[in-house]
């Protein structure tokens, strides 16, 4: 069993309730049944296309899924929650990236682990955070020293239960 973390992330179709039925989804492929959540953050869109808000959150649980299995599962809950795949950095209903896969470091055309993006990406950072504040990235890096009070200025916490 390795301990995975997934990115959250929706700004269509009541994005809460997009992220809430995605958590529910993934308990589908913990191994145990149980995903722990951080909270949900607000924050704006990357790129140049005109959308809404993004809301984001992390999840983390265990698997024994294979890294491709996984994200073959992963877009399977995107595809039921009606994604839709037309432009890069668009509006979705639920987007979910596999951020970590244990401490494994992989590149292959499909999947790249860690997330290529995530060290610079504050909507993800912050919630991976408020999960596992002392984790150690496959590379080495501290978590804790990608946390700057720039970056949390960049996203904002909602009080939502989940």
């Amino acid at each position: 069993m390795l301990t995975v973390y997934v990115a959250l992330g929706a700004n269509l179709a009541s994005p809460k309730v997009q992220l809430d039925q995605a958590c529910q989804a993934l308990k589908s492929l913990a191994s145990d049944g149980q995903v722990s959540v951080s909270p949900y953050y607000q924050s704006a869109p990357m790129g140049d296309v005109p959308q809404p808000d993004y809301l984001n959150g992390v999840a983390r649980f265990q698997t024994m899924l294979a890294p491709l299995a996984l994200l073959d599962a992963l877009q399977a809950i995107e595809n039921e929650q009606g994604r839709v795949r037309q432009v890069r950095w668009g509006a979705r209903t639920l987007d979910l990236d596999l951020l970590l896969y244990g401490d494994w470091q992989l590149d292959i055309p499909r999947l790249k682990v860690p997330h290529y993006g995530m060290k610079s990406r504050s909507f993800v950072l912050i919630p991976l955070y408020d999960l596992s504040p002392d984790l150690i990235l496959p590379c080495g890096t501290p978590l804790a020293s990608l946390i700057s009070p720039e970056l949390k200025s960049q996203v904002q916490q909602l009080a939502l239960d989940h």
